[in-house]
């Protein structure tokens, strides 16, 4: 099997010291970056604790429409997710990720219910954000399923 590399670069500018802002641009991505404010910052912008929750919760769902999707399973899907930082002595550490996704059934049958919940729990283990966390932060995945 031939094995393919996906390379993504990042370019990124920043304006002083800690409390100061900067730009990154990736690919379609370009926005401004600061500490939050909930860690003592200007708030500006988003931050790499939004970004990283943004990668694992638009990852977690991508892979989890795919499964579906190869499962010949119609659905429409919806997603709140959370991220727990714990502070102790200024060392900030991402602990958890929380997963609460709601999946809306066209179809409505136990067997679908089934394979979606399933696949709800599936989609986390697979998901490639997810693996590069596992060991480091907790992700939980809270799933309820619906007909539309």
């Amino acid at each position: 099997m031939d094995v393919v590399e996906h390379v993504f670069k990042l370019e990124s500018t920043w304006d002083g010291g800690r409390n100061a802002t900067g730009e990154i641009k990736c690919g379609q991505l370009k926005t401004t970056v600061s500490i939050p404010q909930e860690m003592n910052g200007p708030g500006i912008g988003t931050n790499p604790d939004e970004m990283l929750l943004g990668a694992a919760a638009t990852c977690y769902i991508i892979s989890l429409a795919t499964m579906l999707e190869y499962s010949k399973i119609n659905a429409r899907l919806s997603l709140q997710s959370e991220g727990i930082v714990q502070t102790s002595k200024n060392v900030y550490t991402y602990k958890k990720i929380i997963h609460n996704i709601t999946i809306f059934l066209q179809e409505d049958s136990e067997k679908n219910t089934r394979i979606a919940e399933k696949l709800a729990y599936k989609a986390e283990q697979s998901c490639m954000i997810s693996k590069a966390l596992r060991g480091n932060v907790e992700i939980i995945v809270n799933c309820s399923v619906k007909k539309i």
